[in-house]
């Protein structure tokens, strides 16, 4: 017998089909929903001891910051001590030199001269006076025999007086005389090396006229401008280590040699002037030097490394463990210690407050975290 197919039996037939696809599909929803759940889940970051630090109370070093350009200790330039028309020049510039060496020589005939006539002068200057000792010496004998008055003896013994006056005046002309002929050659007043030649052979130079500057590089200062407020933590002797432009990674050593009394004016600032020994001559006048002076350090202060410091957008923060959770935490900092490696903390944090000491990227403000505890192995190890 064949069931005949009703509207009614058709719409039973569609209205199963469709609580089963309801039924199937929500199903599907809530395993997709769980499956992206589960996905989602947060991650728990792990990390050893060594990888955490703690603010600790440190001392903090203390340098005090110095700049300046580098001047020989010794230096001269040699000015011409007579006139006249430079006829020799010995030495250029860059050359050594040895004290007492003949650098130049200036035309020397009028000195010569002078030297000549000045000492035709001491020569009348003395017959005179060996004349005015034999009257002297007569007029004596007369006095004595009363042949002449002692008006007359006082004449002569006055003009004995002059001329011995006028032989000492003359021997100082011709010593005069013989020094600016000895002038006419100009020598090198230290040892050194020619840093300026102001003149060429053929020139004409006035007295004190600059003719060459001499250096003595095995001596070097620095003058550099501190604070004055900073002196008085300073003293004659302590060391400064000095790094100069063009010597790369090279350190050279120093010492404070002397303080300048009082401020520069319209400063605020005293020049200290700190010396550099340079045997090699390798520095040269005019290098920009930086230094600085280790200064006594202050009372202990909360510190961590200076790698557990982040700084982003203008803030600086940490990374701290608390709860099992990581925490940003913004804080403020103070005085670096880059011998030590530390940053002085002014914000406060707990002492027991575990910080990430260690660089890690991709860290995210309240994920899980934990601290591994150390393995039985490296427990028995340390």
């Amino acid at each position: 017998m064949v069931k005949k197919w009703t509207w009614r039996r058709g719409m039973a037939v569609v209205a199963a089909v469709a609580v089963a696809g309801a039924i199937s599909g929500s199903v599907a929803l809530r395993l997709a929903k769980k499956d992206g759940a589960d996905a989602k889940a947060p991650v728990t970051l792990e990390f050893s001891p060594g990888d955490l630090t703690q603010v600790a109370q440190k001392p903090l070093s203390r340098w005090l910051p110095l700049s300046g350009a580098l001047q020989p200790v010794k230096q001269a330039t040699v000015k011409a001590k007579v006139s006249g028309e430079v006829l020799f020049v010995g030495v250029r510039e860059g050359e050594r030199v040895q004290a007492g060496q003949t650098l130049m020589r200036i035309d020397a005939a009028d000195l010569e001269a002078r030297l000549v006539e000045r000492s035709g002068a001491l020569e009348s200057a003395r017959a005179q006076l060996a004349m005015a000792e034999k009257t002297r010496s007569s007029n004596q004998l007369l006095l004595k025999q009363n042949f002449i008055s002692q008006n007359a003896f006082d004449n002569s013994e006055s003009t004995l007086s002059v001329s011995m006056g006028t032989v000492k005046s003359a021997e100082a002309q011709v010593q005069m005389a013989k020094l600016a002929l000895r002038d006419a050659t100009v020598t090198a007043p230290l040892a050194g090396i020619v840093a300026k030649r102001h003149v060429q052979q053929g020139d004409k130079v006035a007295f004190d006229s600059p003719l060459v500057t001499v250096v003595d590089l095995r001596d070097m200062e620095l003058q550099a401008m501190v604070p004055a407020a900073d002196v008085p933590e300073l003293a004659i002797g302590m060391p400064v280590a000095l790094s100069i432009d063009g010597f790369g990674e090279r350190r050279f050593s120093g010492r404070i040699e002397r303080i300048n009394p009082a401020t520069e004016t319209g400063t605020r600032a005293i020049i200290v002037f700190v010396g550099i020994p340079n045997p090699e001559s390798s520095l040269r006048g005019g290098m920009f030097a930086t230094g600085r002076i280790a200064l006594a350090p202050d009372k202990p202060a909360p510190t961590l490394p200076q790698t557990a410091i982040r700084t982003e957008a203008g803030q600086t923060y940490v990374w701290a463990i608390e709860g099992g959770k990581l925490a940003r935490r913004i804080v403020m900092i103070g005085r670096r210690d880059d011998e030590a490696g530390t940053v002085e903390i002014k914000t406060t944090l707990a002492p027991d407050l575990a910080i990430l000491a260690t660089r890690f990227d991709n860290l995210k403000d309240g994920a899980p975290a934990i601290v591994k505890a150390p393995t039985a192995d490296k427990a028995k190890a340390g």
